[in-house]
């Protein structure tokens, strides 16, 4: 693995330090439209280092074979790798290795819990997932602020078990509402689903506050982990939750790898989603006998490159370290949203909250669409989205239909911020709208 950076081991990242980490990204030296790239889409998707692009070709060219199913020699290897990688991914998060089940992206892995609760409490799972059942007069909550992947599946499990679904409202500056948790979260819930870190506002919410009233109540948690992962140090242990979900795309991996963090008991005790070859022990005409977790949730052929490439992307966060990857984030959000802020008629979703924040900002120019200001953005080679990304409700809250999202990573620059801040300006001046 190449890091370019400078070593240092504290505090935020130097702008030495972030050249050098840029030059490990092969794509950000392209341009457009005749303008160097400004990447600022990395809530949507990252970048890939040459160390995970490098892992995940070497796997090809050395190691490719099916994995936990042949005897000869190549196939050891890639298990191995396979198996490792889980053992990369566990550290990482604060698990164990056999608490790590691999999964397509987050979306899959929220349905997987959906779906294996769905079948506990069709009866499937025998005693051990009595406890996962849901029925009439259970509670599933969520909040205000998720993106469609962790309300869609709990809506549709609603539907199916003929539980309820309430959530956490927001405040006017984006804030939970945890005034009101006590009243929201009662003995009733089963489980509580909540994002650790919003896609649109880019808040790190106060999540132990959620999950210590969860369990007070005896429900589970989940934790959305996805724009958290990638930018901040996580421990799913030290917060105490009971499955973690969390997409490889979006933390310097490839398309097509994500993966579930379940506590051991839990995963032991639920029933599968997917069967099929290389998750059962025996079978019969009849019936058949899983594999215990993980597993018994892999069925299939499984994403091994791409496993292999999370883990060198692990590899190359790790080494860099995620708190100061958080510091540098922090103070590049910070200059977006005050930036923003300035700009006579642009209102930053969430702006105004006392939260700490990834580098990310969402805003609405008043009375300039926005995919209006994302294709005048690109025409300067600045790329950022447009819509109501994956979370309506949300929007609606704020009585907007579709917003535009700049998001950074570690190698994003004061000057790329700076740069965008301009053609925002810019955007207003074009269009007429109201500076």
């Amino acid at each position: 693995m190449t890091i370019s950076a400078p070593a240092t081991t504290s505090g935020p990242l130097t702008d030495a330090e972030v050249r050098g980490i840029r030059a490990d990204f092969p794509l950000l030296s392209t341009k457009v439209n005749g303008h160097p790239l400004v990447y600022l889409d990395s809530g949507a998707t990252s970048q890939k280092p040459l160390a995970v692009l490098d892992a995940e070709r070497s796997y090809y060219e050395a190691h490719n074979a099916a994995v936990h199913r042949g005897a000869h020699a190549l196939a050891a290897e890639a298990t191995e790798l396979f198996e490792d990688a889980r053992a990369t991914v566990a550290r990482f998060v604060g698990a164990h290795d056999d608490e790590i089940v691999w999964t397509s992206n987050a979306t899959e892995a929220i349905n997987l819990v959906a779906y294996a609760l769905s079948n506990a409490s069709l009866g499937r799972g025998g005693e051990a997932a009595s406890a996962l059942r849901l029925g009439p007069g259970d509670e599933i909550v969520v909040t205000e602020a998720e993106h469609h992947a962790n309300l869609i599946p709990w809506q549709e499990l609603a539907a199916r078990t003929g539980a309820a679904l309430r959530f956490i409202p927001l405040e006017d500056d984006g804030t939970l509402r945890l005034a009101e948790l006590d009243e929201i979260v009662t003995d009733r819930a089963k489980l509580v689903a909540v994002t650790h870190v919003s896609n649109v506002l880019g808040l790190i919410n106060p999540v132990e506050d959620v999950i210590a009233r969860a369990h007070a109540v005896g429900a589970l948690v989940l934790l959305d982990a996805c724009q958290s992962a990638p930018h901040l140090p996580l421990d799913v242990t030290a917060l105490d939750v009971d499955f973690a979900v969390f997409s490889g795309h979006k933390m310097l991996a490839p398309t097509g790898i994500g993966a579930l963090y379940g506590r051991r008991e839990l995963l032991a005790a639920m029933p599968p989603f997917l069967t099929g070859g290389s998750m059962i022990t025996t079978v019969s005409m009849e019936t058949a006998a899983y594999m215990p977790p993980p597993q018994r949730f892999e069925a299939g052929t499984q994403r091994v490159s791409q496993a292999i490439a999370l883990a060198a992307a692990i590899d190359y966060l790790t080494a860099i370290g995620m708190p100061r990857i958080a510091a540098h984030e922090h103070e590049v959000g910070r200059r977006l949203v005050d930036g923003l802020a300035v700009i006579p008629g642009v209102r930053v979703l969430g702006g105004d909250a006392p939260l700490p924040r990834v580098g990310l900002a969402s805003f609405d120019v008043a009375g300039i669409h926005s995919h209006d200001v994302g294709q005048f953005l690109d025409d300067r080679g600045i790329a950022v989205r447009v819509g109501h990304h994956c979370a309506q409700p949300l929007h609606r809250r704020f009585g907007v239909t579709s917003t535009t999202r700049a998001s950074a990573y570690l190698y994003t620059t004061a000057d790329e911020v700076d740069q965008l801040l301009a053609g925002v300006a810019d955007t207003i001046d074009f269009f007429g709208g109201a500076r």
